[in-house]
């Protein structure tokens, strides 16, 4: 911000000349020379500048050190300011360091955790087998009697060179022997089901021979039925066949009735057959005709005859 030192100045220089004039006496004006009263104020003047003068450099000192400070002051913000960034960026990487060391804290701890459940797991393992091994030991310090028993068998049998052979052969022979009896207890299970079956045969064949002899007595009854269905139904077959040939000759004689009648009535046209020989009912429609104009030749016959005598 700018200083106003002129105004300054004057306002000072103002202050200083009213109060000197306020400490002369009002009483010594009477008796003092002009001359001496003008000195007296050019002095006073004098002493004032130099007053103002020094206060002047009083406070351009105060100033450049004001100045001084307060660019110190701004030095010390920023230094401030870069200490607040370096101090926040240390907050954050130990926020960071610290999370960093909780996390592989905890992954250490599950580890931990793990490796203790691991050991704990190897350690029972170890505990059975260690178990596995006693009882593996007692039960070779019981088998070593058969050990020695096997050897001597080995050196009475020379077919087989290591005790494994003859090991494996009586595994064989005690599993074919397993199977064999396996396979008795079936064949004994199939014949006790097969004795069960046989006696609930036999328990059930008088029931069994008495509904056969009733459903034989229906069967029989069933077909003494269909026997007499047949009988009828032959001989109403016997009776259909006779009236077709019945009305077979009938159509026959029809026919060759209605064939005369076509003949005659051609041979009395004059004309000869135009019709084929099976056509029946072209044949009955040409006799038709032939008695419809006979007819009506006829009635005009008789309508003339009466006629006749009466003229």
């Amino acid at each position: 911000m700018a200083v106003p030192w002129e105004e300054y100045f004057r306002l000072a220089l103002q202050e200083k000349l009213s109060t000197l004039f306020r400490k002369l006496p009002e009483q010594a004006e009477d008796h003092v020379p002009p001359v001496l009263r003008l000195l007296e104020k050019r002095q006073e003047l004098v002493d004032a500048d130099q007053a103002l003068q020094a206060q002047k450099e009083v406070f351009r000192t105060k100033t450049a050190a004001l100045k001084q400070r307060w660019e110190q002051l701004e030095q010390k913000e920023r230094e401030l300011k870069g200490s607040f960034i370096r101090f926040d960026k240390f907050l954050q990487d130990s926020e960071a360091r610290r999370n960093r060391a909780l996390r592989r804290a905890a992954e250490e701890r599950h580890q931990a955790g793990r490796r203790e459940v691991e050991a704990l797991r190897l350690w029972t393992q170890l505990q059975e087998l260690r178990r596995e091994h006693a009882r593996l030991q007692r039960r070779l310090k019981r088998l070593e009697p058969c050990a020695r028993l096997l050897e001597q068998a080995l050196e009475l049998l020379p077919g087989f060179q290591e005790v494994p052979e003859l090991v494996a052969r009586f595994d064989g022979l005690a599993e074919t022997q397993a199977a064999l009896r396996l396979r008795e207890r079936e064949q004994l299970a199939e014949l006790e089901a097969a004795r069960a079956r046989l006696q609930q045969l036999r328990d059930a064949w008088p029931d069994e021979v008495l509904a056969q002899g009733q459903r034989r007595a229906q069967l029989q009854e069933r077909l003494e039925a269909a026997r007499e269905r047949t009988l009828q139904w032959e001989s109403k077959w016997i009776q259909i066949q006779n009236t077709a040939a019945e009305k077979t000759l009938l159509l026959g004689r029809s026919r060759m009735a209605v064939l005369n009648l076509f003949q005659l009535v051609c041979q009395h046209q004059g004309q000869p057959p135009t019709l084929d020989i099976e056509d029946t009912e072209g044949q009955l429609e040409h006799v038709k005709l032939f008695m419809q104009d006979l007819s009506a030749m006829l009635a005009g016959l008789g309508q003339a005859e009466p006629a006749a005598p009466a003229s």
